[in-house]
C-alpha cells in the first residue's frame, strides 16, 4: 500500500519562506555580530587584567628583592666626645624686643 501526498500550492508559500528567512538571517547575523563584539571586548579586559597583575607582581617582587639603599652616617663635629650619640647642631632663634624710649 502506498500513499499519496497531497499536491500543495508551494508558489505563494516559498516566496514567504524566503522573505522570512533573509529577515531571520539577518536578525541572527546581526545579534552574532553583537555577541561577537562583547565576546572580543571581554577578552581584551581579561588580557589587559592579567598583563597589570604580572606587572604589579613583579615590581612587587623586585622592590622587596632589591636591596634598600643605607643611610650614610654624619661625621661627629669636632671636639664632641666620641662616645656620646652624635646629632644635628639646632640653631635657635629667640626674638629680641626691641623698646624705643620717647625722649
Amino acid at each position: 500500500m502506498t500513499t499519496a501526498a497531497p499536491l500543495i500550492n508551494n508558489t505563494q508559500f516559498s516566496v514567504n519562506v524566503t522573505t522570512k528567512s533573509q529577515e531571520q538571517s539577518l536578525y541572527q547575523s546581526s545579534g552574532a555580530i553583537v555577541a561577537a563584539i562583547v565576546v572580543g571586548v571581554i577578552i581584551i579586559f581579561t588580557v589587559v587584567l592579567l598583563i597589570l597583575k604580572t606587572y604589579n607582581r613583579r615590581m612587587r617582587v623586585k622592590r622587596e628583592l632589591d636591596p634598600k639603599p643605607t643611610k650614610t652616617a654624619v661625621p661627629p663635629a669636632l671636639g664632641q666626645n666620641s662616645n656620646s650619640q652624635s646629632q644635628p647642631p639646632t640653631v635657635t632663634f629667640i626674638p629680641v624686643d626691641i623698646h624705643m624710649q620717647n625722649w
